[in-house]
């Protein structure tokens, strides 16, 4: 828990903007190539389109997703059985992870306001979006912290992989020359 509070003092403003701004570009691309929204980068504003009436959606600290990302980096900087290799890897893994995972949320609430109306968008924002958004930290949860150790490790096997596609590269090259 004290990791958790040192990375949340550690994260306001620079990082809460960095994940704010990295958050609301790729929304901004995706709903403007799509034409469901405006964004307004340096204000963290979605301008999202409809038929009857447009919704404005702030982008915030809450929906930066620095809240779940710090709190999954403090759990893999404890977790005693992963070697520090590991904890490198599976704390880029699961920060790109919830990353995407945040984006498809807000896309999820965007294209729901814009194709249902403002009526939808309490229910895609505090509803939908959140239950997909949480389904898919759960999974991750699951992967790295339960799964990881039922069976072979995802870590693992991508370096076992890894290895081997290398082996085999360097077995190809010396048999060429």
């Amino acid at each position: 828990m004290g990791s958790f509070f040192i990375l949340i003092a550690l994260a306001d403003p620079y990082w809460v903007w960095f994940m704010t701004h990295a958050v609301i570009n790729v929304v901004k691309l995706l709903g403007e190539t799509f034409g469901w929204c405006h964004v307004m980068t340096k204000y963290g504003i979605v301008y999202i389109t409809n038929a009857n009436n447009p919704v404005m959606m702030t982008i915030d600290y809450e929906c930066s997703g620095i809240i779940e990302s710090t709190s999954f980096l403090a759990l893999v900087m404890f977790y005693p059985i992963y070697d520090r290799a590991a904890k490198v890897f599976y704390g880029w893994f699961g920060l790109i992870w919830i990353y995407l995972a945040n984006v498809l949320r807000l896309m999820i609430v965007i294209s729901l306001v814009h194709f249902g109306g403002a009526g939808w968008y309490y229910w895609a924002h505090s509803f939908i979006g959140r239950l997909v958004f949480y389904a898919l930290v759960i999974i991750l949860y699951y992967n790295v912290f339960t799964y990881s150790q039922l069976s072979k490790s995802l870590y693992i096997q991508i370096i076992k992989r890894g290895r081997a596609i290398v082996g085999g590269i360097r077995h190809l090259w010396k048999r060429g020359n």
